[in-house]
C-alpha cells in the first residue's frame, strides 16, 4: 500500500506550518516553496485540511494559515485520513464505511486486513504532528538543515 502525493505533500506542509506556528499567519506560497510542492495544488490540500478542521486561514494582507489545534493534538493519522480516506487495505474491513461482502462472516484472509488495517492505525494515530516538530528540530545542525521534511 502506497501514500498518494496527496497524503506525503499534505503531511509535509502541516509539518512546515507546525514549524514555523510561532510566526504567526504561515502564507501557503512560503510554505510551497520551502517544500517544492506547487502552491495551486497546496491550495486543495489546505481546503481539506480547513474542512477537517486541522487549519485556520484568515484572508488579507496579513493573511495565511495556521494549525486548528495545538501540535500535540493533531495526530499524523488525523492529517492523513483527512486527506486519503481509510487505511483499511480492503474495503470490506474499511472503518467509516465497510463494503458489503456475502463472504464476510467466514472469510479466512479478513482477520489479517484488519490486522494490518489496525496496526497502521496504531501507528499513525500515535505519532502527532508536534513529535514530528520534535524530531526535525533534533535533526538540525546550526543554520544546515541535515534532513529534509
Amino acid at each position: 500500500m502506497k501514500l498518494s502525493t496527496r497524503g506525503r505533500y499534505g503531511l509535509k506542509a502541516m509539518l512546515d506550518l507546525a514549524i514555523h506556528n510561532s510566526e504567526g499567519q504561515v502564507v501557503l506560497k512560503n510554505i510551497a516553496e520551502r517544500q517544492g510542492i506547487s502552491e495551486n495544488y497546496l491550495e486543495q490540500l489546505f481546503a481539506v485540511l480547513k474542512k477537517a478542521k486541522l487549519v485556520k486561514s484568515l484572508r488579507g494582507s496579513q493573511g495565511g494559515y495556521t494549525l486548528g489545534c495545538s501540535a500535540d493534538q493533531i495526530s499524523v493519522g488525523d492529517i492523513l485520513r483527512a486527506l486519503e480516506g481509510s487505511f483499511a487495505p480492503v474495503e470490506c474491513v474499511a472503518e467509516d464505511h465497510p463494503a458489503f461482502c456475502s463472504r464476510f462472516d467466514y472469510c479466512v484472509t479478513k482477520g489479517i486486513w484488519e490486522k494490518i488495517r489496525d496496526s497502521i492505525n496504531a501507528v499513525i494515530d500515535s505519532t502527532s504532528l508536534e513529535s514530528l516538530v520534535e524530531e526535525y528540530r533534533k535533526c538540525r545542525k546550526g543554520d544546515d538543515y541535515i534532513y529534509h521534511i
